[in-house]
């Protein structure tokens, strides 16, 4: 029973609070220990993990980056294609009214060449046929008039030459009675 009271003597004069110089020391070398192999084996492993993710992060964003100049680069070219396609749309467009219009004025010219000359055509074949008509009444007048000439006269003017002169003397009569009237 000695000894329990010298053990209990003895703790008692130990502070609860102050820890035990070899336990300290224990304690301290397995923490060591411990620091040891986290800091030389753990921690490049989460720097080597932290900076492969923090790569891929930053190469994700400079991919995205890339991608969206290139989405920008490529709005833009389509932009430009749309603008120069409206503008030779609009170019092609002018080109054909301007062409329409040539088109119309060349067939306004063709059809007014094509009408002169029906027409020039029209009053030579009209004056052609007046002349015909002049030829044939004048033939047919002078028969009637020397037949009548002849029938008043109470001779026969059957002489060509003789009956020529009375149907030019007669219808010069009648042209100058038109002339008078017509005035």
């Amino acid at each position: 029973m000695n000894q329990l009271i010298i053990s209990a003597a003895t703790a008692e004069a130990a502070n609860p609070l102050v820890p035990n110089p070899w336990e300290m020391g224990v304690v301290l070398a397995g923490f060591a220990v411990l620091f040891f192999i986290v800091v030389k084996f753990v921690v490049p492993m989460f720097e080597k993990t932290f900076a492969e993710r923090a790569e891929a992060i930053e190469g994700g964003i400079a991919k995205a980056e890339q991608a969206q100049a290139e989405a920008s680069a490529a709005l833009e070219e389509y932009r430009q294609q749309l603008t120069e396609a409206r503008a030779e749309a609009n170019r092609i467009r002018e080109e054909a009214r301007a062409e329409g219009a040539l088109i119309l004025a060349e067939l306004k010219e063709k059809a007014a060449s094509e009408s002169a000359r029906i027409t020039a055509q029209a009053h030579v074949q009209i004056e052609s046929e007046r002349q015909a008509a002049v030829v044939a009444l004048r033939s047919e007048v002078g028969t009637l008039a020397t037949t009548l000439a002849g029938r008043i006269v109470g001779e026969s003017l059957e002489d060509d030459a003789r009956a020529a002169r009375v149907v030019d003397r007669f219808l010069a009569d009648l042209e100058t009675q038109n002339a008078g009237v017509a005035k």
